[in-house]
């Protein structure tokens, strides 16, 4: 089971990650981990304001 979190980049961009995580996984567990993920990239910092994440459940 995998999750889709948008987050949007002080460059003005939206980025996508695809998070793997069980169906019970908490919104802000998803959040963190597509937040560490884009931090490990070279791109332009994504804002740290949970609310301005989108996030739902892929399907497949």
């Amino acid at each position: 089971m995998f999750w889709m979190v948008s987050l949007l980049a002080l460059d003005g961009r939206q980025y996508v990650y695809r998070v793997y995580a069980p169906d019970d996984a908490r919104p802000g567990d998803l959040f963190w981990a597509a937040f560490h993920c884009h931090d490990e990239e070279q791109r332009p910092r994504a804002s740290d304001a949970f609310d301005s994440a989108e996030i739902w459940r892929a399907v497949c």
